[in-house]
Parts: structure tokens; C-alpha cells; sequence
């Protein structure tokens, strides 16, 4: 279920709070290939199946790190929305590619609110953000994500 926070002010309460897990997305091979060909980043490892399952380890294509990024535009808005009349995404702090996506695996987001401070006529909100693989003790990525919000 969506956590709702009425007002960019309503996430100071929210700090140190973990938010999620999420629902689990599977990342398909197909949306190996999509991100390849919108990218160009074709290298083997991503798109080649019959050659990773001769030589990748674990015998299967992978995700590129930045598809993993990007899939928190799907991943985070179940997780929480934020109610303000303008919102901008400020930057990434932090950002570590800390395991493989092997094409078919199950990822989902964990999320919490580390900081909230005003900032050009606003809130700055930094959330530390963690995309779990299904059956893997290491995450693929973790990485505080700063949005900017207007009441």
C-alpha cells in the first residue's frame, strides 16, 4: 500500500523510518534488450544468451547497473508519494552497483528518509534507497536519491 504524506513537511516525520519493501518486479530479458537498444550499450553480457550461458558466471545474461537505476521510476512511486505542486529530482549521492541482475531475477526497493531540510524556497528530502535481489544476501544497488519539493 502506498504511504501517502499529505505535505513535502509531513516527511520530517519520516525520518530514520524505513518505507517497504516494495512488490517484487521481475527484470526480464526483454528489458535487458529494450534499455540496450535505447542506450546502445549492446555489450554481450547483457544481450548475447547463448554466449552467457557459455561464459557468464552464473550462465545467464545481466543487467546493465544504470536499467537497475532506472527501474526505481517503477519501483518507488507504490512505495511513497509526496503531495507538493512541485516536484524536481536533484541528484544521486552515493551510487554503488553492489551485485549483478541476472536476467529472470525478482528485484524489489527498501527505502527510508534520511534527512529533510529547507532548501531554494523548499524541502530537500535525501532518501537512501536499496534495490534487493530475490535469494541474494547482497543488494544490486544502494544510493541516496535527493528530491526537491514545493508545498
Amino acid at each position: 500500500m502506498t504511504r501517502v504524506f499529505e505535505s513535502p513537511g509531513e516527511l520530517k516525520a519520516a525520518v530514520g523510518q524505513a518505507i517497504g519493501p516494495g512488490e517484487w518486479l521481475t527484470v526480464t530479458q526483454k528489458m535487458i534488450d529494450d534499455f540496450a537498444e535505447a542506450t546502445g550499450d549492446k555489450q554481450w553480457i547483457h544481450v548475447d544468451v547463448e554466449r552467457a550461458g557459455r561464459e557468464a558466471p552464473g550462465g545467464k545474461t545481466i543487467a546493465h547497473g544504470y536499467l537497475t537505476l532506472a527501474l526505481l521510476g517503477v519501483l518507488q512511486p507504490p512505495l511513497y508519494t509526496v503531495k507538493a505542486r512541485r516536484i524536481l529530482n536533484y541528484g544521486i549521492d552515493k551510487l554503488r552497483f553492489l551485485n549483478a541482475v541476472p536476467a529472470g531475477s525478482r528485484v524489489r526497493l527498501v527505502t527510508s528518509i534520511k534527512s529533510v531540510e529547507e532548501a531554494s524556497g523548499g524541502l530537500r528530502a535525501t532518501a537512501e534507497l536499496t534495490i534487493e535481489i530475490e535469494g541474494e544476501k547482497r543488494p544490486a544497488l544502494v544510493a541516496d536519491i535527493i528530491f526537491l519539493y514545493f508545498a
